[in-house]
């Protein structure tokens, strides 16, 4: 029968008598500080991953904002073609919101229905509002 070697450095007590003792108790310690170093290494990545999660479903439900408002304005009534780049400005009558090329100013700063904003609408067919200085 054939005796298989074990490796000395997996043995829990030394090989030789010049070996250092090796304690059960020390082995412990070794154990506990291994799993210690891993598991807060493990918290670590977690942490990430959690921020990284938070974060993507914050972007996630702002693009979906973004979308909504996107689709309320596309169902204002407009009588003209929007185009990309254009600047357009929204009015809010009783029966509901309306585009115009004529911004507030142009009307002699007193528009015949509330004025709710100025916006563009992007290529994506998107749209960005625009902030019209109180000058304008």
């Amino acid at each position: 029968m054939e005796t298989q070697e074990i490796p000395h450095h997996s043995l829990t007590y030394g090989t030789s008598r010049l070996a250092p003792a090796i304690s059960l108790v020390d082995r412990a310690k070794e154990i506990e500080m291994a799993e210690e170093s891993v598991q807060l290494h493990l918290h670590g990545k977690l942490e990430v991953i959690a921020n990284q999660i938070r974060r993507l479903k914050e972007e996630a439900e702002l693009i979906l904002k973004r979308a909504e408002k996107d689709i309320e304005l596309h169902k204002a009534r407009c009588q003209f073609e929007k185009k990309p780049g254009q600047t357009i400005h929204l009015y809010k009558k009783e029966n509901g919101n309306y585009f115009s090329l004529l911004s507030p100013k142009e009307w002699g700063s007193h528009p015949p229905h509330p004025y709710q904003g100025t916006y563009i609408m992007n290529p994506d067919r998107s749209f960005t509002e625009v902030f019209l200085d109180s000058k304008d």
